[in-house]
């Protein structure tokens, strides 16, 4: 891995690659945005890319793709079937992430519909660190449950540990004991936890579930959409894994689990998903259900061309300079925030900067729904899309009251290659900005809501005339600026 010391400068980021293509930005008038984020319900999913400035909505989809992935994708074999592009996939899947056995599919929550279909029994319960909103969907939706297992530090927002990911084992053993084994479709791993923070697992916390596991016949299922950030956090943070290659660790993690699957569209910059295992019965349990849900077993519903492109980037993956620039960012806009006395997820995770919204915007009630206010106000005052990660991404009970999430964030995301350090600190002004200015952020309600996955295309409306104060704020201090 590179290292660089610079000489009258304190450390930055430094990226290992060139701009070759670009896409232009626009960043629209202040009265346009306040237009454009009524006109999407408050919801920043329903906002057009024409009214965005720096999407940081995801990385899912988004990262940029290298020149050999590019290159890859005018070599595709769009046979129907027996394409000679699977077979580069398949191999890449078997030299890195060691599973003999790959299901391609269109994308990673595909993948977990397919999982839980085969492995589900109504009635039983799927132990975790943390759920993902499709998870949770997909495993609910076949009659299972979930039971969040986090470590004692997971919800403390603001600290030093280094892996709030962690699942706690004594609870997960409690877990099983009280269930039954039979009871207990399967441990599920996530990395990163996506909901959370971006926050990690070690390898020495999914050593003991594995061995868990062993003990009651379980099997272990990874959510390995985020984990060559993982991994890297793993080299930075474990201290026994610190002089060993990220293709060291990617393969000792996946070793432990039984099952990997992946959302593509994080893990290799490309569309797609996949599920990797060396388990033959259960993988044969799989393979019919490719066919009826996602197309012939040698495209899973992606585009042959992706598939070259996700074969290359899957390889890409063990590239540090490729895997740090996520992470690094991060941590640098992370920092630079909290310097300014913001609020924020600590320490630095992967996926994107997350803010405290419950922090910053501490005198919103939870049912007001902080976090899709604080996503609201923040494209008002930058243009730059982030997405709601609290309540507005929960559910409701069967009594039809909402659940409150466990926190309240705003994630930044941070797409690997896509953000300049000029971008990012123009975020993170506008972002200093609006904490200085969030006494006048006020809550939502909604206006419609959708029976399942509501955060996607759910509207609201705020509770007052706040975004025009903000606005009129925002005009006074800037002026004519955008």
């Amino acid at each position: 891995m590179n290292s660089i010391t610079f000489y009258r400068s304190e450390p930055f980021p430094l990226e290992f690659h060139k701009a070759r293509i670009i896409q232009k930005l626009h960043l629209v008038s202040l009265e346009r945005r306040l237009a454009a984020i009524q006109e999407a319900g408050f919801n920043t999913f329903k906002l057009s890319t024409r009214d965005v400035f720096l999407d940081m909505l995801t990385d899912s989809g988004t990262n940029a793709m290298s020149d050999n992935q590019l290159a890859a994708m005018m070599q595709a074999d769009d046979a129907y079937a027996g394409s000679q592009s699977f077979e580069k996939l398949l191999k890449a899947v078997q030299d890195v992430l060691g599973k003999t056995y790959f299901l391609p599919t269109h994308q990673g929550r595909a993948a977990e519909h397919i999982i839980c279909k085969i492995l589900i029994k109504p009635g039983q319960v799927v132990p975790m660190n943390y759920h993902f909103t499709t998870a949770l969907a997909h495993i609910t939706e076949v009659g299972g449950t979930i039971e969040e297992l986090l470590c004692d530090h997971a919800l403390t927002l603001q600290s030093d540990h280094p892996f709030k990911g962690n699942i706690d084992t004594v609870k997960l053993e409690n877990s099983i004991q009280q269930h039954g084994p039979e009871k207990i479709a399967f441990i599920r791993m996530e990395a990163s936890t996506n909901l959370i923070g971006g926050q990690p697992f070690s390898l020495e916390n999914l050593s003991q579930v594995r061995r868990i596991a062993d003990r009651h016949g379980l099997k272990v299922i990874l959510d390995a959409s985020l984990l060559g950030e993982n991994a890297f956090l793993i080299q930075q943070r474990e201290a026994a894994w610190q002089h060993k290659s990220l293709g060291d660790i990617i393969q000792a993690v996946t070793s432990l689990a039984d099952i990997v699957y992946f959302s593509a569209r994080k893990l290799s910059s490309s569309r797609g998903g996949g599920i990797a295992t060396n388990d033959k019965d259960t993988y044969l349990k799989m393979e019919p259900l490719i066919p009826l849900y996602e197309g012939f077993l040698t495209y899973g519903g992606i585009s042959v061309k992706e598939i070259e492109a996700m074969a290359v980037g899957i390889y890409e993956t063990l590239d540090p300079d490729n895997i740090r620039q996520n992470p690094e960012f991060i941590a640098f806009m992370v920092n630079g925030c909290v310097d300014k006395g913001i609020p924020m997820v600590t320490p630095p995770g992967v996926l994107g900067a997350h803010v405290d919204a419950m922090a910053f915007c501490e005198h919103i009630p939870q049912s007001q729904y902080p976090a899709g206010a604080l996503a609201a106000a923040f494209y008002l005052c930058s243009g730059v899309r982030g997405m709601e990660r609290g309540s507005v991404s929960s559910v409701r009970d069967e009594n039809g009251d909402d659940i409150p999430a466990d926190v309240e964030l705003l994630r930044l995301a941070l797409p690997r290659r896509v953000f300049t350090l000029s971008q990012i600190k123009y975020a993170m002004d506008r972002l200093e900005w609006l904490f200085d200015n969030r006494h006048l952020i006020g809550g939502l309600r909604f206006t419609y809501e959708p029976p399942v996955l509501r955060f996607f295309m759910g509207s609201l409306e705020p509770v007052n005339d706040w975004p025009q104060k903000l606005a009129a704020r925002f005009r006074a201090d800037f002026g004519g600026s955008l």
